[in-house]
């Protein structure tokens, strides 16, 4: 594999990946804390067998997204941003390489904050350390993202494994605790949230990792490997995290795994856990931005952009970005899932399912088509009182059809295909 992991072309069929690689990558993104956070607050609000049904559902929204844009990641060989040169137009697709790299930046920084404090507050250092500790953090995790797939593959192998096994040693524990599933059935809401509400968070909290999935559903043998990964990261995967910090709230009145773990005795592999969860998640974060970096800027230095993101994500952390993780979250809601919906329909109406090789084309400067359509999704998504997410998605794609059926398309059409 060519070290840039190809930020500006097709993914050749040499260098794709099995199942397991790109299971066990895709699976070390979505194992993150901020996700057992959104699950804390449905724990406080849901029965268990409400929860339940709530947090399938949520996922399995999401999975179905995230996989839809894998299947056409694998076949194409391209990730996101690059696709979205042909929905979007070689200028006009630098809005969703902006959008999504600058979401990716503030994941960085929110990852590198949480990560410092709560190892101050779990192993008792004094507080001065917490910004030492974001700076050494900060840039040490870009290093497996640097190295590029490899790294990222390697780490998850690692990771993947140690985390399952330490949150079943947690959930066993909190089980015995409250006394089994007859416990859990016991337990009532203490807060108020409705159903649109709880499956809004659930899909806010990895929507726009899963915009960005594509990134290594790409690397897939088949479409059929890319789809089945996705689906086991994004429904299985992020449901086991909103479910370990819902049933963390039940039991110990705390979402993260770690804080749980600490209260259970596991000290040890509360800081184990936390390091493994926060890494696996950052450098892929950092690597998607480097990505939207590459395509936005032109430019094949991915190793370069991946640090000069990750310093920029630093800096942030240091700055507070952490306390702002609920209205992040609101906007990441909003704004992204819509690039996936036009993205979708510019494949399945506009391509017919393939999409020509990239170098080949002359793309013009501005889809208006694909950027309309992406501006009357995020404003239904913005407006909606349920789903907006779901809205996005669906108001975009359908609006791009429907563009794509006036009379005045075809011209525009002709040169984005010349």
């Amino acid at each position: 594999m060519e070290p840039s992991d190809y930020p500006l072309s097709e993914v050749p069929e040499t260098d794709r990946k099995g199942l397991l690689s790109t299971s066990v990558l895709l699976l070390g993104f979505t194992f993150f804390t901020a996700t057992m956070w959104a699950g804390g607050t449905l724990g406080k609000a849901f029965s268990f067998s409400e929860l339940m049904l709530v947090i399938m559902l949520g996922n399995l929204l999401l999975g179905i997204y995230a996989a839809a844009l894998a299947y056409i990641a694998c076949k194409s060989g391209l990730n996101s941003v690059l696709m979205g040169r042909f929905c979007f137009g070689e200028i006009g697709s630098k809005l969703s390489d902006f959008i999504l790299g600058f979401t990716q930046i503030g994941w960085y920084a929110w990852g590198t904050a949480t990560v410092s404090t709560v190892l101050v507050k779990t192993t008792g250092l004094p507080a001065s350390f917490e910004t030492p500790l974001m700076i050494g953090f900060g840039m040490a995790f870009c290093i497996t993202a640097m190295i590029g797939y490899r790294g990222l593959d390697w780490l998850s192998r690692l990771a993947v494994p140690s985390m399952m096994l330490f949150i079943l040693i947690s959930l066993y524990t909190g089980m015995v605790d409250i006394g089994g599933f007859g416990g859990l059935m016991m337990q009532s809401p203490t807060e108020s949230l409705s159903w649109a509400a709880a499956v809004t968070m659930i899909i806010g909290t990895f929507v726009s990792g899963g915009t960005q999935a594509t990134n290594w559903s790409r690397f897939a043998k088949a479409p059929k490997i890319a789809v089945i990964a996705t689906l086991a990261a994004f429904f299985f995967g992020n449901g086991l995290m909103v479910l370990t910090g819902a049933l963390g709230t039940m039991i110990y009145q705390q979402a993260d795994i770690v804080d749980v773990m600490i209260a259970q005795g596991f000290v040890v592999l509360a800081v184990l856990m936390l390091l493994m969860n926060i890494w696996t998640t950052q450098d892929n974060t950092i690597y998607n931005f480097a990505v939207a970096g590459c395509n936005l800027l032109r430019t094949d230095k991915r190793r370069l952009v991946t640090v000069v993101g990750a310093a920029t994500g630093t800096v942030l952390a240091v700055g507070g970005m952490y306390n702002l993780l609920i209205p992040f979250l609101i906007l990441l809601g909003t704004f992204i899932p819509p690039i996936g919906g036009v993205i979708i329909a510019d494949f399945c109406f506009n391509h017919k399912g393939s999409y020509p090789k990239l170098a080949t084309q002359r793309l013009p400067a501005f889809n208006w088509l694909g950027l309309a359509a992406y501006g009357i999704g995020s404003l239904a998504a913005y407006s909606s009182p349920i789903l907006p997410p779901v809205i996005g998605v669906l108001v975009a794609a359908i609006s791009y059809t429907v563009l794509l059926r006036l009379p005045l398309a075809h011209s525009s059409l002709d040169t984005v295909k010349s």
